[in-house]
């Protein structure tokens, strides 16, 4: 078991980003500091380990900064989920929708063996559009996803409730 760290001490808030009354929490900080960002990879192995994953998933783009380095850790593989047009090979893809419009997610046809269990992570979780569509994407690739990740969780979008699956997060921003 790994001993907690303050996380929240090495992630910095940069206020009016990308646009005004946006509050951006920011992991750069986390990630130049190498025993914080050491301490987060394992107390997320620590998370998702009873799971019993296979294989992880990255959502694009700092997602895949998180689950590498913890697939890694795990020694488990790593697959991409991107933006539309960004894999090379077959892919498949989900579109899902969005506040205003929609967006896709997709990821290679054969990143993933059916039966496979795949936990999908991501740097934070808001709203959950996201993670939601990735996870169904996944169970459309034939993989049974356990569970879902982040390192920052932004409670007060209750972003959890869109997903049917156990979610594991590190730190908590309540408002």
């Amino acid at each position: 078991m790994t001993e907690p760290f303050d996380l929240k001490a090495h992630i910095r808030g940069i206020p009016d980003f990308p646009k005004p009354g946006i509050l951006f929490y920011d992991i750069s900080t986390l990630l130049r500091h190498g025993p914080a960002w050491r301490a987060a990879v394992a107390q997320l192995a620590d998370a998702i380990r009873p799971y019993k994953p296979d294989i992880l998933a990255g959502i694009e783009s700092r997602g895949f900064l998180v689950a590498a380095p913890l697939a890694l850790e795990l020694g488990l593989g790593f697959v991409m989920i991107r933006k539309p047009g960004k894999l090379p090979g077959l892919t498949i893809g989900l579109n899902y929708a969005l506040e205003y419009g929609t967006d896709r997610v997709e990821m290679q046809a054969d990143a993933v063996p059916k039966g496979a269990r795949v936990v999908v992570l991501d740097d934070l979780l808001a709203t959950g559009g996201t993670m939601a569509a990735s996870i169904n994407l996944l169970r459309q690739a034939g993989a049974v996803v356990p569970c879902a990740a982040a390192l920052i969780e932004l409670s007060f979008l209750e972003g959890r409730k869109r997903l049917d699956v156990p979610v594991e997060t590190l730190v908590r921003y309540e408002s």
